[in-house]
């Protein structure tokens, strides 16, 4: 079930107890599995949904497993804590790429992580980014490709100012990394009115996918950016009524085409005033109203475009490991079809089809990468 961005359900007693925390009564309606729980990425959260609960989206029926085990595939936002095994505590709910793969490495190394031990609870992380500087050719993760992204940025004008609207419509590559590193909120791009740069939250993947492809301080950026941006509790990634008039803040295509198609939970309908910008001139996406699809250009950029992956330990992947596990790895196998989720077949009743729908392009490539010299 898709609790995308409604904030904590209910109210939760917890306490530490053995270093995972016990809840008095269930905080929301996430899956609690008895098969493979997955957490993390905000961007890759309801494409993910709709293959591991079942989706039509395509016209045909489309539901990934594996030997007949299931997913329980995890919001990163909404309530604090989430349950994911069926033996097993709350704890903190994975808010984005990083918590994401932080969490998988805590529970497979079974250590602390928020104050809370995660044993065994994580079994795939969703990760918007590749490992960058955590690559690692012996790691104990590995990275494995699920779907092409663009990145761009989101503004957000009044409709009468439209000399403003026009000038943030189309912005180079320089100008974001001069809004991005500034010490005070730009004046010239709209003369008189200060543009203040946002981010999403620290853990984001899209926010250090951004700050990565403009050359800014992920963890450091300019002082225009408002400081509340940089924790975890700043805004949410992809979602609308994140930004005021005269803000900007980047943002997944795919995940501005799925909302606007209504192929995910839709936090963009009705403000007009909200508009996705054009990097350089490429547009993120062709089509209007509900019949968006990628713009191949963009998704193409060596610089804006992405590539996402799914996260999972290497040694219950490898054959030759004593953990390894045949269900999960053939989930992260991308020549197992409907067992696996990073196919991107193309038949509808593939998951390759659905993934289309939520704004993806298939990886530039299948290859992996290992990340992480210890868990």
């Amino acid at each position: 079930m898709n609790i995308r961005k409604l904030g904590s359900i209910g109210v939760m007693a917890g306490l530490l107890a053995g270093g995972v925390v016990v809840v008095a009564t269930p905080a929301s309606a996430d899956p609690v599995t008895g098969g493979y729980a997955a957490v993390g990425s905000d961007t890759l959260q309801d494409s993910m949904n709709a293959l591991v609960n079942g989706s039509s989206i395509t016209g045909a029926g489309v539901r990934v497993s594996a030997n007949g085990v299931f997913i329980g595939s995890f919001d990163a936002f909404g309530s604090p804590l989430i349950r994911t095994k069926n033996a097993g505590g709350y704890f903190t709910r994975p808010g984005g790429s990083g918590a994401g793969v932080n969490a998988l490495r805590a529970s497979a190394g079974h250590y602390t992580l928020n104050g809370q031990t995660l044993n065994d609870q994580v079994d795939i992380a969703r990760s918007s980014g590749g490992p960058g500087a955590n690559a690692n050719a012996n790691g104990v993760l590995v990275y494995v490709p699920y779907a092409r992204d663009a990145v761009s940025y989101a503004y957000r004008v009044p409709a009468s100012d439209t000399a403003c609207a026009a000038s943030l419509a189309v912005l180079t590559k320089a100008e974001l990394t001069a809004l991005y590193s500034a010490s005070a909120p730009n004046t010239t791009l709209c003369p008189g009115t200060p543009i203040t740069p946002r981010l999403p939250q620290i853990n984001s993947g899209t926010r250090s996918f951004f700050t990565g492809a403009i050359g800014v301080s992920n963890t450091s950026p300019g002082t225009a950016v408002p400081a509340g941006d940089n924790v975890a509790s700043g805004p949410q990634e992809n979602t609308g009524g994140q930004i005021a008039d005269y803000q900007i803040i980047p943002f997944s295509g795919a995940s501005w085409i799925a909302q606007s198609n209504n192929a995910a939970p839709n936090t963009i309908a009705g403000d007009t005033n909200l508009k996705l910008g054009a990097v350089d001139g490429v547009a993120t996406y062709t089509g209007t109203g509900t019949s968006l699809v990628p713009n191949q250009p963009a998704y193409d950029s060596t610089t804006f475009g992405r590539d996402t992956y799914l996260v999972v330990e290497y040694a219950r992947v490898n054959p030759a490991s004593p953990t390894y596990d045949a269900n999960l790895a053939k989930l992260v196998d991308s020549t197992q079809g409907l067992s696996s989720l990073v196919s991107f077949n193309a038949p509808p009743n593939q998951p390759g089809a659905v993934k289309a729908k939520f704004g993806f392009r298939p990886p530039s490539t299948t290859a992996t990468q290992r990340a992480f010299a210890t868990l």
